[in-house]
């Protein structure tokens, strides 16, 4: 069975949903025929002039990157700087170029799950949970159509709730209503007050489904006008969310720990906070650009907050309660091509996959 690009993109979203990427970022596909069958995926952390030189050399049409290699709107295609040469050279060799970026970040089993699973910590939880990311849906049905419409809600992605699926709450009541004489009512007859038994049955639903499972419910819902109403919910998502905390499987020392982490993420140097004293257990972690967890990493008792991109002021806000470690960004973040190699390995072992073999860091150490 051949697959076209659009379905691995369908499939990325599935796991990693665009509604959850940064305001700021650019998660998407940003160039290429999305309706193209794939003949090979490249897996990234960068997309760069020399990854799609890769790519041509490999035969794969789609490159999967973490970062997107456009930002913000490009104004002009001349090649002036790598982001247009990257891109004219993706275009003119049928390269469709797929970003999964902060919403990656951002999923229980995304990039900072990886950096977890290096270190080897357990009991791992979202740093910062995510908030207005939730809705919660009232309607009201007959009884008897009860069952149906809470079937066709919690198949199009309502009532999830951590581990429980097919949660609501339900309670008795009794509707009221006249049908004009232009209505055609399920119930009742035009122009005559109608008082049924309904049921008030309350579902939790990402606020990016909500379309789709109100679409659902009305399908399936017996009457010609639906009441019910939509409320954006201030609820934290415990599975969705910046950053990840967890706890070592044994103490460690300040200085053992910090040549553990070395040695875990691969690294030649680090930078880092004067050692606390204190024995390691809790670790918080965040890929890239983190500094702004660094309060919730000392709130949530984090012995060491491991991330990147931290400027010089920024590590005096360490005050001595926990050690803050400056591995490199991409140090941090190179292991997502892997991560991505084996999400599309599990649903398409058909296609030819590859993970760049391009050092795609633009700085080095000596």
């Amino acid at each position: 069975m051949g697959y076209r690009i659009q379905d691995v993109i369908s499939y990325l979203e599935a796991l990693a949903p665009p509604a959850y990427q940064e305001s700021y970022d650019n998660a998407t596909l940003i160039c290429g025929d999305r309706n193209a069958a794939t003949k090979g995926i490249l897996c990234t952390l960068d997309c760069t002039e020399d990854v799609v030189e890769e790519a041509i050399s490999l035969g794969a049409n789609l490159i999967v990157a973490h970062h997107p290699i456009v930002f913000k709107g490009l104004k002009s295609l001349t090649g002036k700087n790598y982001v247009e040469r990257t891109v004219i050279k993706a275009i003119k060799n049928d390269i469709a170029i797929y970003a999964i970026h902060t919403n990656l970040d951002h999923v229980a089993t995304g990039v900072n799950k990886r950096i977890c699973d290096r270190l080897g910590l357990t009991n791992t939880k979202i740093l910062q949970p995510k908030k207005q990311i939730l809705n919660k849906l009232v309607f009201f049905v007959p009884d008897e159509n009860k069952n149906s419409v809470l079937d066709a809600v919690f198949a199009a992605g309502a009532g999830q709730i951590g581990e429980y699926r097919d949660c609501s709450f339900q309670v008795e009541g009794m509707g009221t209503y006249t049908p004009s004489e232009k209505a055609n009512p399920h119930i009742g007859q035009r122009g005559i007050p109608q008082y049924e038994k309904e049921v008030r049955v309350e579902v939790i639903l990402p606020a990016f489904q909500s379309n789709r499972i109100i679409s659902a419910m009305k399908k399936a819902h017996p009457y010609e006008e639906v009441a019910y109403y939509l409320s954006v919910l201030e609820n934290e998502n415990q599975e969705v969310g910046a950053g990840m905390i967890g706890v070592l499987e044994q103490l460690m020392e300040g200085l053992d720990f910090l040549d553990y982490l070395k040695e875990k993420m691969n690294l030649k140097v680090l930078k880092h906070t004067t050692l606390t004293g204190k024995k390691i257990s809790k670790v918080a972690v965040c890929g890239g650009a983190g500094i702004f967890l660094l309060s919730e990493a000392k709130r949530s008792g984090a012995d060491v907050f491991v991330t990147a991109d931290v400027k010089y002021h920024e590590f005096f806000d360490a005050e001595g309660q926990l050690i803050l470690c400056d591995i490199g960004h991409y140090e941090s973040e190179i292991f997502t091509k892997e991560l991505l190699g084996e999400l599309l390995s599990q649903n398409f072992p058909n296609i030819a996959l590859y993970l760049t073999k391009v050092v795609t860091n633009p700085t080095s150490y000596r």
